[in-house]
């Protein structure tokens, strides 16, 4: 599990970056991220924990949760 902070997120298309907490990369987050949680929107500056993914050479976050993971 990665930790990191939300940079922008646009609940209407579900798209947004997250900076990583391990080396201040940006992780996208693409329509999909927040399936399966409670939340249905993110705001700037959230800590969330998340999985990393990687397609075509590109950082996608998934499996979001919010908050830490005391790591």
């Amino acid at each position: 599990m990665s930790q990191g902070v939300v940079k922008v997120y646009d609940p209407e298309t579900g798209f947004g970056v997250i900076v990583s907490d391990a080396d201040r990369s940006e992780i996208l987050l693409r329509p999909g991220s927040l399936k399966g949680s409670i939340f249905r929107t993110l705001r700037q500056g959230q800590r969330i924990v998340f999985e990393i993914t990687e397609e075509e050479s590109k950082a996608y976050a998934s499996s979001v949760r919010i908050g830490s993971d005391g790591a």
